[in-house]
C-alpha cells in the first residue's frame, strides 16, 4: 500500500477519537465521577473492596472518609502479595506487569502494578490521542510516511513468580501492537538493549537510514542520542539526515532548558513540539494546542484525580478536594485512583491549573523536590524558568543541574548552591550568577522576600561542574539512559554532595 494512503487511513482513524473527548470536555465532572464509581464497582470484591466496604459506598464523601491517602510504601506489603503470585488483592483482573521505578526520590525500587486495563485504555489510548490531537491540529501532517524514533528504557523486562517487571517502556514496547512495532524505529531488540552505552550507536546504527519523520523521548537522553548521531554522520542539522522530520514529543522533564539546541538540530519554523505528563502508574495530560506550554488533562482513561493544596500537604489541616473545586495558579500534589488499582495514591508530582474550561495544567515539580529550608517554597518550575532566561541572556547552554541549600550555621546565614554543566559556557560565571539570582527573584516572590538586603539568605553559590558530570554520576548509580532524570531540588546536600565528589 502507497504511503500517501497508510497515512491518510491512519489519520483518519486516529482523529475520529475527537468526538470522544468532547464528552469530557464538556462534562468532565460527570465523566470523573461516573469513571470513580465505575472503579469502585470492578473491585469491591477484592482484598481492598472488602476491608473498605467498596459495595456499600453511594458517594464520593464515603470514599474519601473511608479510603486514606496513600504513599507506596502504605502500598508496598500489598504489591508484593501480588508480585508473589497471589491475585484480587487491590485490583479484580490478574496483574502480572510491574513497572519498576525508582524516581528520584531514593535508591529503594518501586513496582507500579500495570494492569491490562491500563495498558488498553490508559497508556496505549493516550499514545493514540497523542498523535490524534497532533494530527487534528495539523492538517498537512505526513508524520505516517516514516518512523517514530523512539528512545524508551534502558531495561529488559524480568520475570518473578510468573510476574514481569522492568522500566514502564519496555513493558509498553514488549505488549506493543503490530501497527506501532512497524511505524517504529528502533526495532524492539535494540529498544529493550540494557547497557546504555552499547545501546545507543545501535540505535544510531539502524535509524539513520530510516525516514524518520517524528521522535520521542525525554529531552535530556533524547539530546544526548542526537548530538552523538551528528557526531557519526557528520552532518550540521538533523534535517539534513531526517529532512521530513516534523515533530518532536517529549516528557520527562521540563523542555525549556532544552529548547534551544533542539531548535538548532531542527531548524525550521515549522517543526512541531508536543509534551506529554506520564508515569508508571499513568498517563495524565497531553498538550493539545500547537506553540503552547498547556497541557489538557484527560480525563477518561481509568483514573480519577484529586489534589491537595500545596500550602497544607503534610499538615494537619490537609485539603484534598476534587477537580470542581482547584483554582488558577495555586500549587497541587496529585492524588490518583487508577484502573491498576492504585487508590488515593499520592504520585508525588506537583501541578497547577492554567485553565479550568478545559482543564489545563503545567507540571511544577514533586513533592520532594522543592526548597523550602527558609521558607522560600522554590520550585522546580521556578529554577527551570529562571535558569532558561538567564541562559537566554548571555547565549549559553546548558546540560543539566542540580539545586540545595546551604543550612545556616553560627553567623553565617544561608543560600541556595547550585552546579550547573554548560554545553557551553557564559563569557563571565560572575555575572551569570547574579543574573542568575536576579531572575530566580522575580519569578519566586518567597525567594525574592528571603533575600531582601541579604535577610535571610544569602546571593546563591553558582559551582560549574567538569564535562560529563552528571553522565558519570548517573553511570555510577546505574541510572544511565531511558527515563532516568537529574534530581533537580532538594531539602538536602546528598545528591550536591554527590557530585562534587565527583568534580
Amino acid at each position: 500500500m502507497p504511503l500517501q494512503i497508510i497515512n491518510s487511513v491512519a489519520t483518519w482513524i486516529l482523529k475520529k477519537r475527537i468526538h470522544q473527548m468532547e464528552l469530557f470536555l464538556k462534562y468532565p465532572h460527570e465523566v470523573q465521577d461516573e469513571l470513580l464509581f465505575n472503579l469502585i464497582k470492578a473491585a469491591e470484591n477484592t482484598q481492598i473492596g472488602k476491608k473498605y466496604d467498596f459495595s456499600s459506598m453511594k458517594n464520593y464523601a464515603t470514599f474519601s472518609n473511608r479510603i486514606p491517602v496513600s504513599t507506596y510504601e502504605d502500598l508496598e506489603l500489598l504489591i508484593e502479595k501480588t508480585r508473589q503470585g497471589e491475585q484480587n488483592v487491590f485490583w479484580h483482573s490478574n496483574i502480572k506487569w510491574f513497572a519498576k521505578s525508582s524516581g528520584t526520590t531514593n535508591a529503594k525500587s518501586k513496582f507500579i502494578p500495570v494492569s491490562s486495563e491500563a495498558l488498553e485504555n490508559c497508556h496505549y489510548k493516550a499514545s493514540k490521542d497523542l498523535l490524534c490531537l497532533y494530527l487534528n491540529n495539523n492538517e498537512e501532517s505526513q508524520m505516517f510516511t516514516g518512523k517514530s524514533l523512539r528512545l524508551g528504557g534502558s531495561k529488559q523486562l524480568y520475570e518473578d513468580n510468573n510476574t514481569f517487571f522492568g522500566d514502564l517502556s519496555a513493558i509498553l514496547i514488549d505488549n506493543m501492537p503490530i501497527w506501532a512495532e512497524f511505524s517504529s524505529t528502533p526495532s524492539s531488540k535494540i529498544s529493550l538493549m540494557g547497557d546504555w552505552e552499547t545501546k545507543l550507536p545501535a540505535i544510531i546504527n539502524e535509524t539513520i537510514n530510516e525516514n524518520v519523520t517524528s521522535l520521542a523521548g525525554v529531552p535530556s537522553w533524547m539530546l544526548v542520542l542526537l548530538q552523538k548521531t551528528l557526531e557519526t554522520t557528520g552532518k550540521s542539522n538533523l534535517l539534513e539526515l531526517w529532512p521530513n522530520a516534523e515533530v518532536y514529543f517529549h516528557g520527562g522533564v521540563n523542555f525549556d532548558p532544552y529548547r534551544e539546541q533542539y531548535k538548532k538540530l531542527f531548524p525550521k519554523e515549522s517543526f512541531k513540539y508536543y509534551e506529554i505528563y506520564n508515569a508508571s502508574e499513568g498517563f495524565f495530560a497531553i498538550q493539545d494546542q500547537n506553540n503552547s506550554n498547556e497541557l489538557l488533562l484527560m480525563l477518561d482513561y481509568g483514573i480519577f484525580y484529586e489534589f491537595i493544596p500545596m500550602d497544607t500537604f503534610g499538615m494537619p489541616n490537609q485539603r484534598v478536594i476534587r477537580l470542581n473545586e482547584v483554582e488558577l495558579n495555586t500549587n497541587y500534589a496529585l492524588v490518583i485512583t487508577t484502573n491498576s488499582g492504585l487508590w488515593r495514591y499520592l504520585i508525588g508530582d506537583t501541578i497547577r491549573f492554567t485553565s479550568l474550561s478545559p482543564y489545563r495544567i503545567k507540571v511544577t515539580g514533586r513533592t520532594k523536590h522543592h526548597i523550602n529550608v527558609f521558607g522560600e517554597e522554590l520550585m522546580v518550575e521556578n529554577t527551570d524558568t529562571a535558569l532558561t532566561k538567564t541562559c537566554k541572556e548571555f547565549g549559553c547552554e546548558i546540560k543539566d543541574y542540580t539545586v540545595a541549600p546551604i543550612f545556616m550555621s553560627d553567623k553565617q546565614k544561608g543560600a541556595h548552591e547550585w552546579i550547573i554543566e554548560f554545553k557551553n559556557k557564559p563569557d563571565n560565571i560572575e555575572n551569570f550568577r547574579k543574573v542568575l539570582d536576579e531572575n530566580l527573584q522575580s519569578v519566586n516572590s518567597d525567594y525574592e522576600a528571603k533575600r531582601h538586603n541579604n535577610m535571610t539568605l544569602s546571593p546563591l553559590v553558582l559551582n560549574v561542574a567538569r564535562e560529563n558530570l552528571f553522565y558519570d554520576w548517573l553511570k555510577q548509580q546505574d541510572k544511565l539512559g531511558g527515563q532516568h532524570k537529574i534530581p533537580r531540588l532538594s531539602n538536602e546536600r546528598t545528591y550536591l554532595e554527590d557530585l562534587l565528589s565527583l568534580q
